[in-house]
């Protein structure tokens, strides 16, 4: 299991706009083969911080997703939206154990 794991930041004032086209991204990414989980959510504490969580079941899976056209039309809208300090992580993941 492949995890990403991180933030992005934009404009507080640019999250009303941004909703809609991260519910797509959500959504589409939802439904690639191989996609576990795959999450936006805003900080409750700094407005326009945006924690990005995702697993994705191997490298092919991630490949394909890194390829998809709902990523590219998404990263095409971050200059619009203001999104800037993009900092992930992909660490590598044993089984899921419920605690």
């Amino acid at each position: 299991m492949l995890l990403i794991v991180g933030t992005v930041r934009m404009p507080a004032e640019n999250l009303n706009e941004a909703r809609y086209a991260m519910q797509e991204m959500i959504e589409a990414s939802l439904e690639e083969d191989g996609c576990a989980a795959y999450a936006y959510s805003e900080d409750v504490i700094e407005p326009g911080l945006i924690h990005v969580t995702e697993a994705w079941r191997d490298r092919e899976a991630l490949d394909a997703h890194f390829a998809s056209d709902h990523l590219a039309e998404w990263r095409a809208n971050w200059d619009r939206f203001g999104i800037h300090d993009r900092d992930l992580q992909l660490f590598e993941a044993g089984a899921a154990e419920r605690i």
